[in-house]
């Protein structure tokens, strides 16, 4: 019973988070800081 209650609460875990990044998607939000000079992934 308990590994069905830590799974239930993981997966909503991951659907929130999920959501989450959805959403600041849509709002034109991202994960970046907008100072491509110090990005170390555009080099």
């Amino acid at each position: 019973m308990g590994t069905f209650l830590v799974s239930g609460a993981l997966a909503a875990a991951v659907c929130l988070i999920i959501r989450s990044m959805v959403r600041d998607k849509r709002q034109g939000k991202s994960g970046c800081g907008g100072d491509c000079s110090k990005c170390r992934g555009c080099h």
